[in-house]
């Protein structure tokens, strides 16, 4: 038998050459493989440098165990020679039967498992020990991210049959690193605790459970310094620096200390500015936009807004990549900064192509017929930034980008990469809610924003509750029209149980079908008109009130009508859900066309505005006017009658009991109405500047009137309560205490509703 060559001779040999190890040159006659059990023997032979009826030496013997080392399969490689013959003998790596982690509970262990797995370690996956290691060191750096300082992580390597292992983690997670202490050394213009109110991160308060504000996160320290280095350019302070932060750990591993060591320099105003470089003649456009003005005290944001806008401005003749830099020239003996703004506009550039991506189930013209920039125009950072809006405000999509990318070879062009994100827009919902007028309100519906990918929409509601019962299908094609005129068709039956409100002993069921066009005439206006033939019902009980026994005696239980409608609709808000700033208007009149048994009119103006203070404080204002009037000698239908009082509208009296009285005592409602509200809106202390729960302080103002309004007849009512976007639907809550109470008024403080009913 020859000298067999082991992987330590053979590494030898390769360093050091033939003076360490001689090997007697030979053809291989045949190759035979000990030791494979789980690896495929056309494997090895794939990696094996060395082929039958080759000549091997001591340096193709070296290199063999090389190649079949660098796969990764084998803790050992050796070779022998018997009689010509290469014998290959290997000791395979076991393979991992489980990977098990328990003790996980910050953490999913799913998230863990999908993550190991990306490294490598997985069932049915070769094991390496290496991995483990950097398996065991990303979960601490997880945990660390999380302010877990104390988390442990076991691994336990356990043998089974077959040459595998099974592999446990084992982890503990400690407790969390709370912070004990935050300190700011180096200010004196302003207080440390002023300076602590612009951090995110706070030692425990109230809220912590919730928050988790007083985790600590090197993320969250970073972005805490920017915003500390905000807070001081913002008030002038053009030389403010972070010169050191300092995070200490207590010896239990769950006391975190942070010290940031500031300087904040001397505070500067603005002695002037001007504009250089290739302005193209627009020095009085870009005057106007500049927010900081000589012998202001500088700030950071309005310079940043001031250059942004600038840049927008020539974005919107074409100019897509326009620069606009302010630079400084600081005169530090007066404490001044002028301002040097240099504008290089580059090329004008027109939109070659619109690509759009990542809408698997709407049509490319469902998105296209949105976009107010097109191929072949002129590039427009205004129309670029109304596409995006008109997309968002589809709900289709979670998220919509458009970004710009330069044509190559051709500066005087781009494309626009239009990406969206899209989100489920079928739904089959059964659920619950409730109210403090409705008390249980079972619902259920079957909605369709983007049926088949058109874009158009069809639901069916259902909704069941003790004063109101509604059945709603309907069907809209927002592009009815290639000019964007909309079609809705709508089939209705809707009951209200007028007793369940006190308001008197009978029923009214509606029932109708409609068609409905909309008109957009600006890219915030809508003009909608339409028909809708409307039947009503009244069922009166054994103590009704007088008005209505009077009513059906002179004009029957059923009446028909064929109803015109026209409205307008302004919506410049910046959501639906939590708006901070816009307007929203509408106006609508409902009328009797000259057929069927009714003859009235009805109009009525709502409006919203919403205007910020601070990113964190909003005020709102809500107004509503709203008459009624019969036609001729035709009595007014009493069934249409506005209501007020409760949430939605006068809060701190009861729901739909404010008005007029008949002779029984029950609220009858009236012609017409009029209530406005004042809101306060802030966050939820502690919750930073999240609109997902808002707080509010809220003062009400209404009425409703037999005829005319009556200023001196108005009640008012003053409280607070809360917005929630739960799991559940809207939630909102409010206490509200009536300020000018009549006799006969009926209040209630607390009022609330959960779900949406339809």
């Amino acid at each position: 038998m020859r000298p067999f060559v082991s992987a330590m001779f053979a590494v030898v040999a390769s360093m050091f050459g033939p003076l360490a190890w001689a090997f007697d040159p030979f053809t291989v006659r045949d190759i035979r493989l000990v030791g494979v059990q789980r690896v495929e023997p056309g494997t090895v032979f794939g990696y094996l440098p060395v082929k039958v009826g080759e000549r091997i030496d001591d340096q193709r013997a070296a290199q063999a165990i090389r190649a079949l080392y660098a796969t990764g399969l084998f803790n050992d490689v050796r070779l022998e020679v018997e009689n010509d013959v290469l014998v290959v003998y290997l000791e395979e790596r076991p393979s991992i039967a489980s990977v098990e982690i328990s003790g996980a509970k910050d953490i999913p262990a799913e998230t863990m498992l999908k993550a190991l797995s990306a490294l490598g370690l997985a069932e049915s996956r070769i094991f390496d020990r290496s991995l483990l290691d950097r398996a065991e060191q990303e979960i601490k750096r997880q945990y660390l991210a999380r302010g877990k300082y104390a988390a442990r992580v076991t691994a336990t390597v356990t043998p089974q049959e077959r040459n595998r292992v099974g592999i446990a983690l084992a982890i503990d997670e400690g407790g969390d690193a709370r912070i004990t202490e935050i300190r700011i050394v180096g200010n004196q213009v302003f207080s440390e605790r002023t300076l602590l109110d612009q951090l995110s991160l706070t030692t425990p308060t109230w809220l912590s459970w919730y928050t988790k504000t007083d985790q600590y996160a090197r993320e969250k320290l970073a972005g805490d310094l920017e915003r500390l280095r905000s807070f001081y350019l913002n008030r002038g302070y053009l030389e403010f620096a972070v010169i050191s932060t300092q995070v200490s750990i207590d010896p239990d591993r769950e006391g975190v200390y942070i010290t940031i060591n500031i300087s904040e320099g001397e505070r500067f105003t603005v002695s002037g500015f001007r504009f250089s470089g290739n302005t193209l003649g627009r020095e009085k456009e870009l005057d106007a936009l500049m927010l900081v003005r000589e012998g202001d005290v500088f700030n950071g944001q309005r310079l940043a807004d001031s250059t942004r806008a600038m840049t927008e401005l020539y974005g919107s003749i074409g100019y897509a990549f326009a620069n606009v830099n302010a630079i400084p020239e600081v005169d530090r003996d007066k404490r001044t900064v002028f301002f040097n703004v240099n504008v290089d506009v580059g090329r004008r550039a027109y939109v070659r192509r619109i690509n759009i991506s990542g809408n698997a189930r709407s049509r490319d013209e469902v998105i296209r017929r949105e976009l107010r920039q097109f191929e072949g125009a002129w590039y427009d950072t205004d129309k670029i930034r109304l596409s995006r809006q008109r997309l968002t405000r589809l709900g289709f999509f979670t998220d919509v980008t458009i970004d710009t990318v330069p044509v190559p070879d051709a500066p005087d062009q781009v494309d626009l990469n239009v990406n969206v994100t899209e989100r489920s827009t079928g739904t089959f919902l059964v659920g619950v809610g409730f109210s403090s007028t409705d008390s249980l309100i079972l619902t259920a519906s079957v909605n369709q924003q983007n049926f088949l990918g058109t874009g158009k929409s069809l639901a069916l509601n259902v909704n069941t509750g003790r004063t109101q019962q509604t059945i709603d299908l309907r069907s809209t094609d927002p592009y009815f029209t290639a000019d964007g005129v909309s079609r809705t068709f709508e089939l209705y039956s809707r009951r209200f149980n007028a007793d369940q409100l006190g308001l008197g002993d009978y029923r009214t069921l509606t029932q109708g079908v409609g068609l409905r066009f909309g008109l957009p005439y600006t890219e915030v206006d809508r003009v909608n008109f339409g028909v809708i033939y409307e039947r009503n019902t009244l069922s009166l009980g054994t103590n009704a009130p007088v008005r209505f026994r009077e009513y059906v005696e002179a004009f029957g239980e059923s009446s028909w009508a064929v109803l015109g409608t026209l409205g307008w609709l302004r919506d410049e808000r910046d959501s639906p859900l939590t708006p901070t700033r816009g307007l929203l208007m509408s106006s609508n009149v409902e009328f009797t066309l000259p057929v069927g048994d009714l003859r009235y009119v009805r109009a009525n103006f709502d409006t919203q505005y919403y205007k910020p203070l601070t990113k964190d404080y909003t005020i709102g204002l809500y107004g509503s006017v709203a008459r009624g009037l019969s036609w001729g000698d035709n009595l007014y239908p009493i069934f249409k009658n506005y209501y007020a009082g409760g949430i939605g509208s006068v809060r701190g009296f009861e729901a739909a009991s404010l008005g007029p009285r008949d002779s029984d005592g029950f609220p009858r409602g009236g012609q017409s109405k009029l209530v406005g509200s004042f809101e306060f809106l802030f966050p939820l202390p502690g919750t930073g500047n999240e609109q997902i729960v808002r707080m509010f302080t809220f003062v009400d103002v209404g009425n409703v009137f037999a005829d005319t309004i009556n200023i001196g007849d108005l009640r008012y009512s003053a409280g607070f309560g809360l917005n929630w976007l739960s799991p559940l639907g809207p939630l909102k809550l409010s206490l509200g205490y009536p300020i000018n109470r009549q006799p006969g008024d009926r209040t209630q403080r607390f009022q609330f509703q959960i779900g949406t009913g339809f």
